[in-house]
Protein backbone atom coordinates (compact mmCIF):
# COMPACT_ATOMS: atom_id res chain seq x y z
CA UNK A 1 0.00 0.00 0.00
CA UNK A 2 1.14 3.53 -0.58
CA UNK A 3 0.88 4.71 2.87
CA UNK A 4 -0.59 3.81 6.04
CA UNK A 5 -0.35 4.67 9.66
CA UNK A 6 1.54 1.67 10.97
CA UNK A 7 2.03 -1.59 9.25
CA UNK A 8 1.94 -3.34 12.35
CA UNK A 9 -1.52 -1.36 12.83
CA UNK A 10 -2.75 -3.03 9.50
CA UNK A 11 -1.91 -6.31 10.26
CA UNK A 12 -3.67 -5.99 13.91
CA UNK A 13 -6.85 -4.85 12.00
CA UNK A 14 -6.72 -7.94 9.34
CA UNK A 15 -6.13 -10.20 12.32
CA UNK A 16 -8.96 -9.27 14.00
CA UNK A 17 -11.04 -9.47 10.87
CA UNK A 18 -9.09 -12.57 10.29
CA UNK A 19 -8.07 -12.18 7.07
CA UNK A 20 -4.38 -12.75 8.35
CA UNK A 21 -3.09 -16.19 8.08
CA UNK A 22 0.57 -17.14 8.84
CA UNK A 23 3.37 -15.17 6.69
CA UNK A 24 0.72 -12.13 5.62
CA UNK A 25 3.00 -9.27 4.90
CA UNK A 26 2.06 -5.78 4.87
CA UNK A 27 4.24 -3.46 3.03
CA UNK A 28 3.57 0.55 2.71
CA UNK A 29 5.65 3.32 0.76
CA UNK A 30 5.49 5.70 3.52
CA UNK A 31 4.30 4.80 7.66
CA UNK A 32 2.19 8.22 9.09
CA UNK A 33 2.61 6.95 12.30
CA UNK A 34 6.01 4.14 12.47
CA UNK A 35 6.51 2.35 15.81
CA UNK A 36 9.70 1.57 17.21
CA UNK A 37 11.80 0.08 20.63
CA UNK A 38 10.43 2.06 23.72
CA UNK A 39 7.57 3.79 22.54
CA UNK A 40 9.74 5.82 19.71
CA UNK A 41 8.27 6.99 16.40
CA UNK A 42 10.42 5.41 13.35
CA UNK A 43 11.87 8.40 10.90
CA UNK A 44 11.68 6.91 7.67
CA UNK A 45 11.72 9.33 4.28
CA UNK A 46 8.27 8.39 1.79
CA UNK A 47 9.11 5.96 -0.92
CA UNK A 48 13.05 5.47 0.30
CA UNK A 49 13.05 2.47 2.46
CA UNK A 50 11.40 -0.52 3.41
CA UNK A 51 8.67 -0.68 5.92
CA UNK A 52 7.31 -3.88 6.72
CA UNK A 53 5.61 -6.42 8.90
CA UNK A 54 4.96 -10.13 8.94
CA UNK A 55 2.46 -11.57 10.61
CA UNK A 56 3.45 -15.56 12.31
CA UNK A 57 1.66 -18.05 14.57
CA UNK A 58 4.45 -19.43 16.40
CA UNK A 59 2.22 -21.58 18.92
CA UNK A 60 4.79 -23.90 19.62
CA UNK A 61 6.74 -21.42 21.65
CA UNK A 62 5.57 -20.30 25.50
CA UNK A 63 5.08 -17.02 26.62
CA UNK A 64 8.16 -17.39 28.42
CA UNK A 65 9.99 -17.97 25.12
CA UNK A 66 9.09 -14.33 22.87
CA UNK A 67 12.68 -13.28 23.45
CA UNK A 68 13.83 -16.49 21.29
CA UNK A 69 11.24 -15.21 18.05
CA UNK A 70 12.59 -11.45 18.74
CA UNK A 71 16.35 -13.21 18.41
CA UNK A 72 15.41 -15.45 15.41
CA UNK A 73 13.90 -11.99 13.75
CA UNK A 74 16.77 -10.07 14.55
CA UNK A 75 19.25 -12.97 13.32
CA UNK A 76 16.91 -12.97 9.78
CA UNK A 77 17.79 -8.97 9.73
CA UNK A 78 21.39 -9.73 10.08
CA UNK A 79 21.70 -12.53 7.34
CA UNK A 80 19.58 -10.46 4.65
CA UNK A 81 22.35 -7.13 5.55
CA UNK A 82 25.42 -9.21 5.33
CA UNK A 83 24.59 -10.69 2.24
CA UNK A 84 24.51 -7.29 0.98
CA UNK A 85 27.26 -5.51 2.73
CA UNK A 86 29.86 -8.86 3.27
CA UNK A 87 30.70 -10.16 6.60
CA UNK A 88 31.88 -6.79 8.15
CA UNK A 89 32.44 -6.97 11.89
CA UNK A 90 30.91 -3.06 11.95
CA UNK A 91 27.40 -4.97 11.50
CA UNK A 92 25.98 -6.14 14.76
CA UNK A 93 22.71 -6.47 16.48
CA UNK A 94 22.00 -4.26 18.95
CA UNK A 95 20.60 -5.67 22.09
CA UNK A 96 17.35 -6.38 21.73
CA UNK A 97 17.33 -6.12 17.95
CA UNK A 98 17.97 -3.43 16.34
CA UNK A 99 20.97 -3.62 13.35
CA UNK A 100 23.79 -1.08 13.70
CA UNK A 101 26.52 -0.50 11.43
CA UNK A 102 28.83 0.83 13.68
CA UNK A 103 27.43 3.34 15.82
CA UNK A 104 25.04 4.02 13.57
CA UNK A 105 21.38 2.66 13.49
CA UNK A 106 20.63 0.63 10.27
CA UNK A 107 17.05 -1.02 11.30
CA UNK A 108 14.94 -1.38 13.53
CA UNK A 109 12.19 -4.69 14.63
CA UNK A 110 9.15 -4.33 16.70
CA UNK A 111 7.87 -7.53 17.54
CA UNK A 112 3.90 -7.12 19.13
CA UNK A 113 2.50 -10.80 20.59
CA UNK A 114 -0.87 -12.22 21.62
CA UNK A 115 -0.73 -14.60 23.85
CA UNK A 116 -3.28 -17.68 24.50
CA UNK A 117 -2.96 -18.46 27.68
CA UNK A 118 0.41 -19.58 28.46
CA UNK A 119 1.47 -19.88 24.38
CA UNK A 120 2.00 -17.56 21.74
CA UNK A 121 -1.21 -17.02 19.72
CA UNK A 122 0.16 -14.54 16.96
CA UNK A 123 3.18 -11.89 16.29
CA UNK A 124 3.42 -9.43 14.26
CA UNK A 125 7.17 -8.50 13.17
CA UNK A 126 7.40 -5.23 12.44
CA UNK A 127 10.64 -3.97 10.76
CA UNK A 128 11.86 -0.52 9.51
CA UNK A 129 14.95 -0.34 7.14
CA UNK A 130 16.62 2.32 5.91
CA UNK A 131 17.46 1.64 1.96
CA UNK A 132 17.76 4.96 -0.23
CA UNK A 133 17.46 7.67 2.57
CA UNK A 134 20.17 10.30 2.18
CA UNK A 135 19.31 12.69 5.60
CA UNK A 136 18.32 12.32 8.91
CA UNK A 137 17.30 14.08 11.59
CA UNK A 138 19.83 12.81 13.64
CA UNK A 139 23.29 11.80 12.88
CA UNK A 140 23.06 8.23 14.61
CA UNK A 141 21.00 6.65 11.97
CA UNK A 142 22.50 5.45 8.52
CA UNK A 143 20.95 3.89 5.54
CA UNK A 144 22.42 1.12 2.84
CA UNK A 145 22.73 3.27 0.25
CA UNK A 146 24.60 5.48 2.53
CA UNK A 147 27.13 3.00 2.93
CA UNK A 148 27.41 1.59 -0.27
CA UNK A 149 26.96 4.60 -2.18
CA UNK A 150 24.43 2.59 -4.57
CA UNK A 151 20.40 3.23 -5.31
CA UNK A 152 18.74 -0.06 -4.45
CA UNK A 153 15.05 -1.68 -5.88
CA UNK A 154 13.04 -2.40 -3.02
CA UNK A 155 11.09 -4.98 -3.98
CA UNK A 156 13.46 -7.53 -4.57
CA UNK A 157 14.84 -6.51 -1.30
CA UNK A 158 11.88 -7.15 0.28
CA UNK A 159 11.64 -10.79 -1.37
CA UNK A 160 14.97 -11.68 -0.06
CA UNK A 161 14.30 -10.14 3.35
CA UNK A 162 11.03 -12.45 3.78
CA UNK A 163 12.97 -15.57 2.68
CA UNK A 164 15.92 -14.73 5.32
CA UNK A 165 13.22 -14.12 7.96
CA UNK A 166 11.72 -17.45 6.95
CA UNK A 167 14.77 -19.87 7.29
CA UNK A 168 15.46 -18.14 10.44
CA UNK A 169 11.42 -18.49 11.39
CA UNK A 170 11.79 -22.31 10.34
CA UNK A 171 15.16 -22.83 12.54
CA UNK A 172 13.54 -21.28 15.63
CA UNK A 173 10.80 -24.10 14.80
CA UNK A 174 12.71 -27.11 14.28
CA UNK A 175 13.97 -26.22 18.06
CA UNK A 176 17.45 -25.26 17.18
CA UNK A 177 17.12 -22.63 20.01
CA UNK A 178 21.50 -23.19 21.27
CA UNK A 179 22.25 -22.68 17.88
CA UNK A 180 20.20 -19.65 17.74
CA UNK A 181 21.76 -17.95 21.08
CA UNK A 182 24.85 -18.51 19.80
CA UNK A 183 24.51 -17.10 16.80
CA UNK A 184 22.62 -14.00 18.27
CA UNK A 185 25.99 -13.62 20.88
CA UNK A 186 28.48 -13.81 17.79
CA UNK A 187 26.60 -10.57 16.55
CA UNK A 188 25.50 -8.98 19.76
CA UNK A 189 26.88 -5.32 19.76
CA UNK A 190 29.49 -4.18 22.44
CA UNK A 191 29.34 -7.81 23.76
CA UNK A 192 31.98 -8.80 26.35
CA UNK A 193 33.63 -5.32 25.53
CA UNK A 194 33.53 -2.37 28.49
CA UNK A 195 31.61 0.27 27.94
CA UNK A 196 29.59 2.99 29.34
CA UNK A 197 26.13 2.80 30.16
CA UNK A 198 22.99 4.74 32.02
CA UNK A 199 20.98 3.08 35.44
CA UNK A 200 18.66 4.57 36.63
CA UNK A 201 19.70 7.86 35.44
CA UNK A 202 23.28 7.32 36.54
CA UNK A 203 26.11 6.58 34.66
CA UNK A 204 28.42 3.40 34.79
CA UNK A 205 30.60 1.39 33.19
CA UNK A 206 29.72 -2.23 32.50
CA UNK A 207 30.56 -5.26 29.99
CA UNK A 208 28.02 -7.38 28.52
CA UNK A 209 27.55 -10.69 29.35
CA UNK A 210 24.94 -12.16 28.04
CA UNK A 211 21.18 -12.28 27.39
CA UNK A 212 19.03 -14.25 29.56
CA UNK A 213 16.43 -16.70 28.20
CA UNK A 214 13.86 -13.92 29.39
CA UNK A 215 15.76 -11.46 27.17
CA UNK A 216 16.80 -9.68 30.18
CA UNK A 217 20.86 -8.24 29.20
CA UNK A 218 23.42 -9.40 31.78
CA UNK A 219 26.15 -6.46 32.43
CA UNK A 220 28.79 -6.76 34.48
CA UNK A 221 28.66 -3.94 36.64
CA UNK A 222 31.52 -3.31 39.59
CA UNK A 223 32.07 -7.32 39.97
CA UNK A 224 28.38 -7.44 40.34
CA UNK A 225 26.32 -9.08 37.64
CA UNK A 226 23.50 -7.30 37.23
CA UNK A 227 19.97 -8.26 34.68
CA UNK A 228 17.91 -5.50 33.10
CA UNK A 229 14.78 -5.24 31.15
CA UNK A 230 14.66 -2.94 28.06
CA UNK A 231 13.58 0.33 30.40
CA UNK A 232 15.97 -0.31 33.06
CA UNK A 233 19.26 0.57 30.86
CA UNK A 234 20.46 2.24 28.48
CA UNK A 235 23.53 2.87 26.33
CA UNK A 236 26.06 5.48 27.08
CA UNK A 237 28.08 7.09 23.85
CA UNK A 238 31.39 5.10 22.90
CA UNK A 239 34.63 6.63 23.71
Amino acid sequence: MPECASTNSEAQALLGQNRASEGCTIITDFQTSGRGQRGNQWEAAPGENLTLSVVWQPTFLSASQQFLLSQAVALGLHDWAQALLGPDAKLKVKWPNDLYFGQQKLAGILIENALSGAKIQHSIVGIGININQQQFATGTATSLSLLTGRFYAREPLAGRLLECLERRYLQLRAGQIGALRTAYLQVLYRYQEIHPFEVAGRPVTGQIMGVEEDGRLAVLIAGELRRFALQEIRYGQAA
